[in-house]
């Protein structure tokens, strides 16, 4: 069964909630982590998470998102310490696309939430858009491992992640046509990859047309097994391998 380390699930994107989960097992998808980006997506994954037993959530305050949300979402963190459903810190990050967002203002509150990080031991979700440099040096600065969620940056920023003990999350935009991430993973392995969809975001082809969903996390791992040349079970292996040891074997003797 495989993981989709990066979703948002939330009612705002999807009408039926019950039948994507339900469509889950048949496509092979054993477990999901749900994605908050600000405070109300914080409350909803969380009380999703009780419905569906295959639903994990992450809470943080993404970089477009309301600053003044932070110590809400610090409130529920801690609340949800001892919550198994609860496995880390995200989405956060620093996006530098749109030229009107204050950077300064979205490195306070990343840092902020890396602190929380390295406080209580949890792992990061982590964005990144044309932020490289100022993400790397932030990254040194904490003793924190996480995901580079929709990681679509060169081999040596690869080499540079993989070295602080980051793993990269692969998603749709793998398949995407211009693309030249596969030659990124051909230089440098699987071996330290997970597995996204980044739904309802980013649907790989052939369904770009489509709402993502986690179901087509198959076509994404079908495609770098095509590519590189390994089974896709060795793939899946090596994903949930990663998975269970970033952010489940903390509970093994719970």
């Amino acid at each position: 069964m495989i993981t989709d380390t990066h979703c948002h699930i939330y009612k705002e994107y999807y009408n039926d909630i019950d039948s994507l989960m339900n469509e889950l097992s048949k496509n092979n998808i054993g477990r999901i982590i749900n994605n908050a980006c600000d405070y109300k997506s914080s409350l909803e994954v969380i009380e999703l998470s009780k419905k569906y037993d295959s639903m994990y959530f992450v809470l943080g305050v993404y970089p477009e998102s309301d600053i003044n949300d932070l110590k809400k979402v610090e409130e529920l963190i801690k609340e949800n310490l001892n919550n198994k459903k609860m496995l880390g810190i995200g989405e956060i990050g620093l996006d530098y696309h749109y030229e009107e967002l204050n950077k300064e203002e979205q490195i306070k509150l990343f840092k902020s939430q890396m602190d929380l990080a390295e406080r209580y031991n949890l792992p990061v979700i982590i964005h990144s858009r044309e932020s490289t440099k100022d993400m790397i040096n932030i990254l040194k600065d904490y003793n924190v491992k996480g995901i580079i969620h929709c990681f679509n940056g060169s081999v040596e920023t690869a080499k540079e992640y993989i070295k602080m003990g980051y793993l990269l999350g692969i998603n749709g935009v793998i398949t995407f046509k211009n693309c030249k991430l596969i030659n990124v993973l051909k230089e440098i392995g699987y071996e330290n990859i997970v597995f996204e969809t980044d739904s309802p975001y980013l649907t790989p082809v052939p369904y770009r047309s489509e709402t993502n969903s986690p179901k087509y996390l198959n076509e994404i791992i079908d495609f770098v097994s095509k590519e590189l040349n390994v089974d896709k079970n060795i793939l899946i292996n090596n994903s949930n391998k990663n998975v269970d040891e970033l952010f489940f074997k903390k509970y093994e003797n719970i």
